[in-house]
């Protein structure tokens, strides 16, 4: 549930005023901009399956390519079988040594195998430190559907 407006001091000060969002739990609430600016600034997630109607969470290195999380996957894992053409939830963060200040990003969307060799050269072009289990390795990717994300600071 989304609360009250906040309004940040300093901006105030520099004569801005920004109105932020924050949820039940003081939360601030990122529009779709920001979080794939923040998704595109880390490197290691976790995507959310279903293995035999079991959820199962695995830690990918992914990359932000065009607005999609993309990561590879080897072939035959219960990674590849369980993400390749199905509805997955991605989620990435980020959180200060001192644990004052970070953020969360859920992604919710299709799989889908990257198969187009142009395609796939363009993608790893761009991703090219992208970890590769080298048995069978599949790209995947994620065009995310849904975006939700939160921004903690703690006032201390």
């Amino acid at each position: 549930m989304i609360g009250a407006v906040r309004l940040y001091a300093a901006n105030l000060v520099e004569g801005k005023v920004e109105s932020v969002l924050t949820d039940g739990e003081g939360l601030e609430v990122l529009v779709a901009e920001q979080c794939l600016e923040l998704l595109s600034s880390a490197r290691l997630g976790r995507i959310a399956v279903t293995v035999g109607a079991v959820p199962s969470i695995f830690p990918v290195d992914y990359r932000l390519v065009d607005g999609q999380i993309v990561f590879r996957a080897g072939g035959g894992t219960n990674l590849y079988r369980a993400a390749a053409s199905k509805v997955v939830a991605f989620e990435a963060d980020e959180v200060d040594r001192s644990w004052q200040q970070g953020w969360s990003v859920v992604a919710v969307g299709v799989a889908r195998e990257v198969r187009d060799h142009e395609t796939m050269s363009s993608t790893l072009d761009r991703a090219p430190d992208l970890w590769d289990p080298k048995t069978g390795s599949h790209v995947i990717a994620i065009l995310p559907a849904l975006l939700s994300g939160r921004r903690f600071v703690n006032a201390a």
